[in-house]
């Protein structure tokens, strides 16, 4: 028996609207270290954006170093695959291989070529044992992928995509290769980056892999070989194939987006050559994202109402451990209801709490014009309370209606024949539906001349 956890897209050393969240990010590798020591799994792989950043932080790093000796220090017998994301520097990722080999930890970072320009296929293939020394899997341990990492096919419609899909066929061969050798029978675990096709994304904070989306691969990329996928890039856990292709899903909320998801790891049980059980765990929350009003928009007068009213206190989501999902729909998280304690009326924590640990705080106004002091106000109303004020997001129902009717019949033109005050008479019908009054326009032409001036 060989039991594996699958966790992905840490993001270490992101900042939020300006707010740092390694307090967060240091609760839920205290957890994961934990849940290893209590669960004592054979491995553990890490599919792409460990880091936030091509430039982590000094601060991000020391967790995630840090992290990985104390792991090695409780579980030394313990496996760690790692590949790099499309956030991540996959050269800088690699660059202490060598140390982090001594540790039981595999990094593969980028695609390594010889003299002759082939890929090195035998890089990405790392060998899991069981607590007994015995060969049970073998990872095909793919990183996020550029257009220059992949094989060339000539005339192929897509070379990108069709690039992606060949890499995979060479390597799942090599694999099957190993496996003769060292242990016939021996499963086959694939990682990959990448946008599958069907998976529910969160543009808020998952970075498009291609221009214009163009990216998603199909299940049938990876070989039936393949007893599990385990993915990363998409920040909510989802299945496909009856569970064989899942997304693990990112450990904390990245985006507003994404404050009703599950976020988990999952613990994968593999007998007698399968994938027997898939264990989805949930990791607590330890700082609770709230938007007001709770669903939709609302005017500034009744968002104001709604923060004035607020009292402590407000204790952050525990989901429970949800077990073998295997009845669960393809494409749907395995712990249950997205998010079912985030529906309850926003409440504030006890003032006393530090500052990492309070709410953050997403304000949702329903507006037809500018509002200089809408923030102002607003940072008013939550004054002496708990909470963090990281976003105001501004709507107009009407506004995209108005804008699309309004500007269906311009032409086109080029950057040299655009004028200034078109543009901002377009974007402020755009935002706000309405067309700008002339106090606004007046003031417009009083910063072009004072532009013009300072030239």
């Amino acid at each position: 028996m060989l039991t594996v956890f699958h966790t992905a897209d840490w993001h270490l050393g992101q900042s939020f609207f300006g707010f740092d969240r390694d307090y967060e990010h240091t609760c839920f590798l205290e957890w994961l270290l934990a849940e290893l020591q209590a669960q004592k799994p054979d491995a553990m792989i890490v599919a792409g954006d460990v880091f936030d950043s091509i430039n982590p932080s000094a601060v991000s790093q020391k967790r995630y170093y840090s992290f990985l000796a104390r792991a090695h220090a409780a579980l030394p017998n313990l496996q760690i695959v790692i590949t790099a994301g499309n956030h991540d520097a996959g050269a800088r990722l690699e660059a202490p291989a060598e140390l982090l080999n001594s540790l039981n930890v595999t990094v593969v970072g980028t695609v390594s070529r010889n003299e002759n320009g082939d890929i090195d296929l035998q890089k990405f293939l790392v060998p899991l044992t069981n607590s007994d020394g015995t060969v049970e899997a073998i990872v095909l341990a793919i990183p996020f992928l550029r257009p220059s990492d992949v094989p060339l096919i000539p005339g192929a419609a897509d070379p990108y995509l069709d690039g992606i899909r060949e890499l995979y066929r060479l390597v799942t061969e090599a694999a099957v290769e190993m496996k003769a050798k060292l242990c016939p029978d021996a499963i086959l675990i694939a990682m990959g980056h990448c946008h599958l096709t069907g998976g529910e994304e969160s543009l808020d904070s998952e970075r498009r892999l291609v221009i214009g989306g163009a990216e998603a691969l199909t299940p049938e990329t990876f070989s039936g070989e393949v007893a599990y996928v385990a993915l990363g890039h998409l920040h909510k856990a989802q299945r496909f194939h009856d569970g064989r292709i899942r997304y693990s899903g990112s450990p904390i909320p990245l985006s507003f987006a994404e404050m009703r998801y599950t976020h988990q790891i999952m613990r994968l049980t593999f007998e007698r050559q399968k994938l027997t059980a898939v264990d989805a765990v949930p990791i607590p929350r330890s700082a609770a994202m709230i938007t007001v009003p709770a669903e939709g928009f609302a005017t500034i007068t009744e968002v104001l109402a709604m923060l004035e009213r607020w009292t402590p206190p407000l204790p952050c989501p525990r989901p429970q451990s949800v077990s073998n999902d295997a009845a669960l729909p393809d494409n749907v998280e395995a712990a249950g209801e997205p998010g079912a304690s985030d529906q309850r009326e926003p409440q504030l924590p006890n003032a006393s709490l530090p500052l990492d640990q309070h709410p953050f705080l997403e304000v949702r106004v329903l507006e037809d014009q500018p509002d200089p002091t809408r923030r102002k106000r607003i940072e008013q109303a939550l004054e002496g309370k708990p909470i963090r004020l990281a976003s105001i997001k501004v709507e107009n129902p009407a506004r995209r209606h108005a804008f699309n009717d309004a500007t269906a019949e311009l032409p086109t033109a080029d950057l040299k024949t655009i004028n200034p005050e078109e543009i901002f008479l377009g974007a402020h019908l755009e935002k706000y539906g309405t067309a700008a009054d002339e106090s606004l326009i007046r003031a417009f032409h009083e910063i072009l001349r004072e532009e013009a001036h300072a030239s």
